[in-house]
Order: C-alpha cells, then structure tokens, then sequence
C-alpha cells in the first residue's frame, strides 16, 4: 500500500497492516490430510421436519416455462422479465462457493473518506448448499476457524458440535429437473432484498460506505450472468444516507460473483514467519496432543506446470504455468500511464523465472464491450488494476484467497488518480538535490511514467502474497548508498516491498543516475517468490515439505544477509521501519537533512506559477516538515530499541537482542543537534512569509510529537529492562533522562538565557515527565510490552528526576543575569512540579 506520511512521530510506526485471516474447519476426512474443512452439524437437517409437512413441488415445465431465457453454467440461470430462478445441480451440494461483493459504480457524493468508490469490496464469505427439510434448499454460511481432521477420536465430535455452521438462508424447492439431477429454487426476493449474502455484508461496512437501509422502489436487478465456475449478479440499489448524508439517498450498482472453489484444494505451504508472506489459518485440535496449533499457510496463486511440461520442469527447464496470473487494465486509466502499469505487472516475470514459470504473470488491455459484451471487471474470476478518480492520495493490492488452503483466487489492485501528487511530493524531497527532473511543478510524463511503474511492482508484489518488507534496507551499508557503480548495480534496498522510496542519501556530488535513485524488484523479492511458487510434488504433505523449506531459508539467510525480512509491525527493531534507509539511520538522516537544506531554498521556483496563489507552495513546505519528521522519527527508535530476528528449531543465536548502547548514544549525539537544537534552517523566511505559517506554533508542535515518543511508557521500559538485564553495560532509563536533560536544559546548565523555541520544548519535555511520573495508581491499568505505571521503579526515577530539575530551576532563578522572561518560564516550570507533588 501507498499513502501519504502524517505529520507525527507515532504515524512513522505505524503501517498498513498484515491481515491473517482466521479460518477453518471439523468435517470427516483422512487421517492424513491438512485440508481445513469446515464444521457440520452431523445430525441430518431433516430431523426439523415440520410437522405441516414439506411445501409442495411443481413439475419442472410448470415453473420453467418456454418463454423463458436460460442460460446454462454451474448454475443453470433461468429469467423471466424481473423473475429469476437458479437450477442448482445435486453435484454441487457440498461444494464451497465463495461470494465476493463489490461496489461496481459508487453513486455521486457518497464517500466517506477512502470509503465509497467503485471496486470496494463490501462483502466476502463462503457458502455452501444442503438438502434441507421441507422440501427446502439451506445455504449455508461457513466459517474457518477450527479443524480436526481424525473422525475416529472423541476431539471429532467435540468440534462438530462447537462449530454448527449457520443457515444463511432457505429456499422452497420449486422443482426438480426433467432426469432428477438438479432442483430449481425462486431467487428472485434474494436478488432483490437487502442481504449480506449479496451485497454489504454488515452494517459497519455500510456505514463506512456512508449509507443505511435499502429503499425497494428504487432498486432492481440489472443482470445475472453464469459461467463454468463462476456466477455474476450486478443490481442497482438505492440507500438512504447514513453517516455521510449530503444527500437523502444513494443509488449505486452492485456486484456479487459467485465463484466455485476447487473440489480438491491446493496443497497449502506452512508460512515460515522469516519470509513475509501475508496467510490464512485456522486452529487444528489434531496437531497437538497435548493442545492447540494454529495452522497457518501463506497465500499465493497455483501455479503448476502444464502436464506435458512435468518432466522438463523437474530438468530446470522453464515452462509456461498452466493458469497463468493475468491482469487485466481497467478500460478508464489514462491511456498515457497502461504501458508503465503494465510494465510493473511484467517485471515480476524474471522472478518468476527463478521458481521455474516463464510468462507466469503478465498485464493485459480488458477487452472493449465491443469485443465482449458479457466480461466484467467486477468478475471474482477476473484480477484487475482499477483506476479511481479520487483525491485519496494512495494505491492498494487486497487479494481473496481460499481459506482451506491459502490459494489466491482473485485480486484488484486500486490505483488512485491523486497517487501521482504522492509520487511527485515524495520524488521532489528526496531526490531533487540530485535529479534536476524532479525540479518541476509537474513531472515529464517519462518520470511520472517510471514512478508509476514502481508502484505497479510493488502493489502487483502484495497481489502475489508479498508483505511489507520493512527489514531490508537495513541490510544496505549507507556509505555504499554514495557509492555510484554499486547502488546502481545492485539497488539502494533489496526489496520493492520495502517502504523505502527513493535513495535520499545520494548527494550532488555522488553523480548517481535513476538506476540508483529507484527501487527494484530484487534479491529479496526473487528469493520470496521462489519460496512461494516453486512447485515440489515430491512432498506429499505441507508437512513434509516444511522440513525441507525450513532448511532451505536457514541456509538462504545464513550465506546473504540481503534476505532479511523485516516485520512491518515490529515495535522496537530500529532495522524496521518505513521510509527509511541503510543500516544507520543517524548517517542516512544526516545526508538527507543535507538535501532538504538544499531543496528548501528553492522551493517555490519549483512548484508554483505564476498566476497560481500560495497554496502549492505551502503544500509542498508540508512536505519539507514531514520528510524531517520522518528522519528524525527513524532515529528515535533506537532509543530502547530491540533487534528481533526470529529463529526456528535449533538455529543458533538471540531472537532478541538490545541495541548496542554506542548506537543509542549515537541517536542521541543526533537528536541533541538535529531536533533539540533549533532546526531554524525550516524557518526559510521567503517560504514562511509567503505562506502565513508561524513557525514558532509549526515547531511546537513537532516538539509535542517528538517528546511523547521518546519519553513514552514502552520506551522507559525496555530501557529499564535492559538496566535491569545488563546493568552498567546496557543504556539505562536514568542515564536516557539525564541525557534528555544535558541536551534540553542546556542553557540552564551554562546560565543563559533561553529562547522562545527552546522555552517551548523545556515546557514539552517538562509537562511530559509530569504525565509519566503521576500516572493514575490505578492497579487494573496494563499496557502490553511495557512495565505497570505504580508497581515498578519508573514512577520512583520520574519523581527523583523532577526533584533535580526543580533544584536546577530555582538555582537559575537566582541567576541576575537572566532575562525575565527566561526568569518567568523557570518560575512556572518549578511551580508546575510543586504542585503536582503537593496533590499527590
């Protein structure tokens, strides 16, 4: 995912998330297999009978008439002007079919916020259809989250009836067909009536749509189209508002495709937790004898070789997959940006190449309603890169993928026209120092295309199952991000999953072309791909093959270090984080406060014209701040930082160990002149006049922000763990504090005055110790990760440390050098600590 920075420090930590999909199942199976199955209610549905008697059938030719239109598939269709009727064959009982709802066409003046666009899914289950009293048809909604596959233990039975799968809803049987292989139900109040089945699948997800009931005169169904493996279902639908009412109602068209899974499912791959792939799971009672194992698979497409390729596969040969990834291009994009995005798609065909696959993905043009009136970019059966002409500055890459085994059915990638302003902002700030291209307004369309197309891999890369890989710049030496021949070589992080954007260290002088300014798909990337879609039939179990992959990355990661995968929600390792660069990130930061001293100067030569108004520049001045933040914020995380690197089985060496404490202090060496020091180079007085900013209230702001971070509960308590743990070897909670007041009451030590700026920041840092050190004594209070605010030293170590400063404060106070406004701000601050222990 793409989006835009905030201006905060804590939004630095914080990133587009992983989604682990619960699943699962408990229905009969072989002892050996590790295919979820859902739960089922053993007894038979017939046992409700009720005692009226079963609802009476017609002949088949009484309800399917011949002036009917039928259209056949795996569901037989049969309309009639605004009736419908589904023939549903006995084969297909038992069968898994998962629903995938979308917003088609979104209605004028609906969003609510990213919310309410055409592709937005609003809907996603699986259902399956069962023989039900009656002469009634259930479908069934399934859930996935937990399996026991051995049905001769008592755990079999246990699970079956903690897991009864809901009615979603019944149908009278209408009829049976002519040879007694397929019944016929009545859909049409289904199609028409407001239902999660359908179209939004809860209230919360309508809300967000920003809409709320269905008004019926106003609604109908459009179409239904049926295929071999897949059913599609479009209706407008009109809404009343909901919590974004700028109008009375809503009217929008809706998609639901029913897509058949596949009777036998792949064999899942067990995630390995060292190669980031995003998975689904669900909980196996079988696993463990003596508990519970949460079995996990990564999500990826099947891909296999075609049969009369086998052997040449085994040989090392490439062959051509039997179902290649294809993605289609959303007829409205812009027809100057389909070759870059179509390009980004391709790219990812020489990692492919390394899991033995040639042409395994490619994009391609969706076909005109010319050349297909029936094909459909809301199809489930169909993955797609969705133009959206929104504002929303970002770009997304969701999949759906079959819970039994983790097998990417479908994906559409959303790309917001407003991502170019993205792609611009970011480009500018961090490579204009060094790329006169990026000192324009608007990009040459060749740059913009080439921007486009890195965001087309790296959305593609979440498509193919790829996570977030936030650990891999890490692995980059920064000098060797200067270094002309060897970034341009081999790339500035090896990963495109990375979220570091562009090679901001790279100064004037270097000479580095765009081959070392941009990301690429890379070490990291092949390697994943190769793990994910190399295809093994030899082992017959994801079990068996497990023992084999493990090994397989132990020994990767052992020989390259450039493999590293790096959670994107790590809360401590400083070696994870988003938009940053190289395995220092005080040397990198400090090259890139280079840049933007020299990029600030020029800024409004750059982004504005003549008859525009201040806005852009302004804009743009934004950017500037939030860029420092971000530099700034990469270093901040050293401080009580932790490096997790997960181990498996015996593999040797910590899964966690402290930051060194010279790297801490090196954090803070650039704190004390990068962000407690003044940074009056952002005060670029061309710049701040144009656009009416104070500075003085910009910069108390980011002050607020910077010291809630560093001063936080989970900081001080992995700094007094590491007291604790390593004693004076470790950088401790109180040797942190008095740094912190070394740098921030400097002027108080030396007795001089103190300026506005940094009358602003004592205050900031002052009130935040007060907060941290009179935490409520609330016994119930608990904060994962992070020691008890009453029952452990921190509380103790604030308080003595607030004593100090108040016995620097009234030294100073004394001093008759001073000026009265230094004499007024000491005089408040010491009040301030006077009376929080008088309450206490």
């Amino acid at each position: 995912m793409m989006q835009r920075r905030t201006g905060s420090f804590a939004a630095l930590l914080l990133c587009a998330v992983m989604s682990i999909g619960s699943m699962a199942m408990a229905q009969k199976h072989k002892k050996d297999t590790t295919t979820a199955v859902p739960a089922t209610d053993k007894n038979n549905a017939d046992s409700l009978k009720k005692k009226s008697g079963p609802q009476p059938v017609k002949k088949y030719e009484e309800v399917i008439t011949k002036d009917m239109r039928s259209s056949k598939g795996f569901i037989t269709v049969h309309t009639k002007e605004d009736k419908y009727y589904f023939e549903i064959p006995f084969s297909l009982f038992g069968r898994y079919i998962m629903t995938v709802n979308r917003i088609a066409k979104a209605s004028v003046d609906m969003r609510n916020g990213p919310w309410g666009l055409a592709g937005d899914e609003i809907g996603e289950a699986i259902y399956s259809f069962e023989r039900g009293p009656s002469n009634k048809l259930f479908m069934r909604r399934l859930s996935f989250t937990e399996y026991t596959s051995d049905s001769s233990k008592a755990m079999f039975n246990a699970v079956q009836k903690n897991n009864v799968q809901p009615i979603a809803y019944a149908f009278p049987i209408a009829a049976f067909n002519t040879d007694s292989t397929a019944l016929v139900i009545d859909v049409t109040d289904l199609l028409n009536s407001d239902n999660e089945i359908l179209y939004f699948y809860n209230d919360k997800i309508k809300q967000r749509a920003g809409v709320s009931g269905q008004q019926n005169d106003r609604s109908y169904i459009k179409y239904v189209h049926t295929y071999a493996t897949n059913l599609e279902i479009r209706a407008l639908k009109t809404y009343a508002a909901g919590l974004n009412p700028s109008g009375p109602n809503y009217s929008m068209e809706l998609n639901s495709s029913f897509v058949l899974l596949p009777e036998k499912p792949m064999q899942g791959r067990l995630l390995d937790e060292r190669v980031g792939y995003f998975a689904t799971g669900f909980r196996d009672f079988d696993a463990n004898p003596q508990g519970v194992k949460e079995v996990i698979y990564a999500k990826r497409w099947r891909l296999e070789p075609k049969p009369a390729d086998v052997e040449k596969y085994k040989r090392g040969e490439l062959v051509e997959p039997v179902k290649p990834i294809v993605f289609y291009i959303d007829p409205a994009t812009p027809k100057k940006w389909v070759p870059y995005l179509i390009q980004g798609v391709n790219d990812w065909q020489s990692a492919f190449e390394g899991a033995g696959f040639k042409n395994a993905v490619y994009a391609r043009m969706a076909p005109t309603e010319q050349e297909d009136s029936t094909w459909s970019l809301d199809d489930a059966s169909h993955s797609a890169i969705i133009y959206r002409p929104s504002q929303i500055m970002n770009a997304m890459g969701p999949s759906v993928a079959d819970p039994r085994s983790g097998e990417i059915i479908e994906s559409h990638i959303f790309w917001y026209h407003n991502v170019m302003k993205l792609l611009h902002d970011w480009y500018l700030v961090q490579c204009a120092a060094v790329d006169p291209r990026a000192r324009k307004r608007e990009f040459d369309d060749e740059l913009m295309g080439q921007l486009i197309r890195f965001v087309s891999s790296h959305e593609v890369g979440h498509t193919l199952g790829l996570r977030h890989n936030f650990g891999a710049s890490s692995t980059v030496p920064v000098d060797s991000l200067r270094n002309k021949r060897w970034v341009e070589k081999y790339g500035h992080t090896p990963s495109i999953m990375d979220y570091a954007r562009f090679n901001y260290v790279a100064q004037p002088e270097d000479n580095i072309g765009e081959a070392g300014l941009f990301p690429r798909i890379n070490d990291y990337d092949k390697w994943a791909i190769a793990w994910g879609y190399r295809w093994h039939p030899e082992y017959k179990s994801p079990w068996e093959e497990q023992l084999a992959f493990t090994k397989m990355v132990t020994d990767s990661l052992r020989k390259n270090h450039r493999l590293f995968f790096g959670n994107e929600m790590e809360p401590a390792d400083p070696r994870s984080q988003n938009e940053d660069l190289g395995d220092n990130a005080m040397k990198a930061g400090m090259y890139g406060i280079k840049n933007l001293k020299r990029i600030l100067p020029q800024l409004a030569v750059w982004t504005t014209a003549p008859e525009e108004e201040s806005d852009a520049v302004k804009s743009m001045l934004g950017v500037v701040w939030s860029q420092y933040v971000t530099y700034t914020g990469h270093v901040i995380k050293y401080i009580g930082g932790a490096y997790h690197t997960p181990k498996v089985g015996a593999e040797p060496g910590p899964v966690e160990e402290i930051v060194p404490r010279a790297k801490q202090l090196e954090a803070m060496e650039f704190l004390k002149k990068e962000f407690f020091t003044t940074p009056m180079w952002l005060n670029e007085k061309s710049l701040i006049e144009r656009c009416q900013v104070n500075f003085a209230q910009e910069l108390s702001e980011l002050q607020i922000s910077g010291i809630s971070t560093l001063v936080s509960r989970h900081r001080l308590s992995r700094l007094l763990t590491a007291e604790i743990e390593e004693g004076k070897k470790a950088y401790g909670v109180q040797e942190f504090l008095t740094d912190m007041d070394k740098a921030i009451y400097t002027e108080l030590y030396q007795g001089k005055n103190v300026d506005v700026y940094r009358r602003n920041l004592q205050q900031t840092y002052l009130n935040r110790m007060l907060e941290q050190a009179f935490a409520p004594d609330d016994q119930y209070t608990v904060m994962m990760g992070a020691f008890h605010p009453t029952f452990s030293d921190l509380q103790g170590i604030f308080r003595d440390e607030l004593q100090k400063q108040q016995a620097l404060f009234k030294k100073n106070m004394l001093n008759p050098a001073l000026d009265n406004m230094t004499r007024i701000h000491l005089r408040e601050m010491s009040d301030k600590i006077t009376r929080k222990f008088a309450i206490k």
